[in-house]
């Protein structure tokens, strides 16, 4: 008779190709804290967690136009509309003990001032007030995001932008901004996108520029 021996290796040997998910059931919280110890701070990969189950993705190349494209709108239309902020990029947000996340981009824009000089979250930080998602439409990265309490939520995926806001701890589905009531954010950029395919991402940023100045 033959023993079965189960082997385990590090998180960090799995090789992942580009657009791949890895999904893990049953993970506890030290678990996972063990996992991002494991990962480290410099990698590829990103990570969602919420209600046990951990996600490791591994962004497709291409996806790095969509996600500094919008980044980048998003900081010309609060610099048109004068409204201050402070970005904090891809960091590891949590809930202790329930849900963890890692935006592509994220704005502070109510809670700026809080977290100007913040080099590390800290546990009693707020959540960020905006959050940017690329090519993900995973249940459990949006419950990641409802359980830390990021009140608006835009996830780009498949040449369309949905924009989810928190009601009640539960996202709903939005056609506008309240950050950005007047502008239509949903057509705005998927068609900057687009324009970014065909003629670049600086050429299309200035066109959306263009555009907000002469709408205003």
């Amino acid at each position: 008779m033959t023993a079965l021996i189960p082997i385990v290796k590090p998180i960090s040997q799995m090789k992942l190709t580009p657009g791949s998910t890895v999904t893990i059931p049953d993970v506890n919280w030290q678990e996972f804290e063990t996992i991002l110890q494991e990962l480290g701070e410099n990698r590829k990969s990103r990570v969602a967690y919420s209600n046990s189950i951990l996600e490791i993705m591994l962004p497709l190349p291409e996806h790095e136009i969509p996600r500094d494209l919008i980044s980048d709108i998003v900081k010309t239309l609060l610099k048109v509309t004068g409204i201050r902020y402070q970005p904090f990029g891809s960091t590891t947000f949590k809930r202790e003990g329930t849900a963890g996340v890692e935006p592509d981009a994220c704005f502070y824009i109510q809670n700026y001032q809080q977290m100007i000089g913040r080099r590390r979250l800290q546990p009693e930080d707020p959540p960020p007030d905006l959050a940017i998602e690329t090519d993900v439409t995973s249940k459990t990265t949006l419950d990641a995001y409802e359980a830390i309490g990021v009140p608006e939520l835009w996830i780009y995926d498949s040449g369309r932008l949905k924009i989810y806001l928190l009601k009640n701890g539960k996202y709903l589905e939005s056609q506008t901004s309240p950050n950005f009531p007047e502008i239509p954010i949903a057509q705005i950029i998927p068609n900057a996108i687009d324009r970014a395919w065909e003629v670049g991402s600086l050429q299309a940023l200035e066109e959306v520029e263009s555009a907000i100045y002469r709408s205003k």
